[in-house]
């Protein structure tokens, strides 16, 4: 990798990593994609901030000008939550937008992996993308999951976005070796919900089991796939379960109805549900997201310590 394509991590991020000291990766889409402004800049100083108070170091992952960036200052921050030109990358947008110098929030997949290549173990986010409903039909599958299956790294979220078909993402992990934990929980969550009804195989209750968990990992010396955390969000901030059931499901069907495919599901979906919930599905999403990176942040303590 030249010099101009590998990974350009911040001082305090490189400081931390040779001290081993705890360090999270944040994705950046949520900010420049997942929230209006100037609420994504608050939230994202928010989530930085959440992270620095358990004593970790965050790193903030996005593309600018060409360059991958780990860790970033208040500038380059401000840049990615204000600047429209900045695109949506997942990782195999990465090699194109680096020749061509663009800028871009990095999604879960191009989070990870750029993590990874940087040396970090830890990375928390709000839901994973996985396998759509109707895939029989449509053959869509987020890119998150064939990326985790060969990347070693930790993500903390609240399960997979509960528009998509949650058993049939679950399969599609145990068919590519990534192994999900429930942290203090049977049931994976529900991405607003706490549960998603589906069980999870094994349940951790504390950091440093999370952490044992990845020694083992290593000391299997097994391919590189992830671990996946999966940490619900508190029952009292959850979307309402019914109301999110008869919305997600007046969704699906204007989704249909007016033709909407491919790429366009998601957005759309997301969207609905926001409007006709009138925000409470994004504050939902909001506090999976802090529960998530206060968790991250522990368990990136726990892993250092071991």
């Amino acid at each position: 990798m030249s010099d101009t394509a590998a990974p350009q991590m911040s001082g305090e991020v490189r400081e931390a990593l040779e001290q081993r000291r705890p360090v999270v990766a944040l994705e950046s889409t949520i900010i420049a994609h997942g929230l209006p402004r100037p609420r994504n800049l608050r939230v994202a100083e928010e989530l930085e901030e959440v992270v620095r108070a358990e004593g970790a170091v965050p790193a903030t992952i996005a593309v600018l000008d060409g360059r991958a960036h780990i860790g970033l200052d208040k500038a380059q921050l401000d840049r990615v939550a204000d600047d429209d030109s900045v695109r949506k990358l997942g990782h195999r947008d990465l090699a194109p937008a680096l020749a061509a110098g663009a800028s871009g929030a990095t999604t879960v997949s191009a989070t990870a992996f750029l993590a990874a290549r940087a040396g970090l173990r830890v990375f928390a986010t709000g839901g994973l993308g996985g396998v759509h409903r109707e895939w029989t039909e449509t053959q869509d599958e987020s890119a998150d999951l064939g990326l985790l299956a060969r990347t070693r790294i930790t993500v903390v979220c609240a399960g997979v976005k509960s528009i998509l078909d949650v058993p049939a993402t679950l399969q599609r992990l145990e068919t590519l070796g990534v192994g999900v934990l429930g942290y203090g929980t049977g049931n994976f969550p529900g991405f607003y919900l706490s549960s998603s009804g589906e069980p999870v195989d094994w349940t951790v209750r504390t950091p440093d089991e999370v952490a044992a968990v990845m020694r083992a990992q290593d000391a299997l010396a097994g391919p590189p796939a992830a671990l996946i955390v999966a940490n619900p969000v508190p029952e009292a901030e959850q979307l309402d379960p019914a109301l999110h059931d008869r919305i997600l499901a007046e969704a699906l069907d204007a989704c249909g109805k007016r033709g909407i495919t491919g790429q366009g599901v998601t957005p759309f979906l997301l969207d609905y549900l926001a409007r006709e919930t009138e925000g409470a599905s994004l504050e939902a999403n909001l506090a999976a997201v802090r529960g998530n990176v206060r968790l991250a942040a522990r368990i990136a303590g726990a892993w250092v310590r071991a």
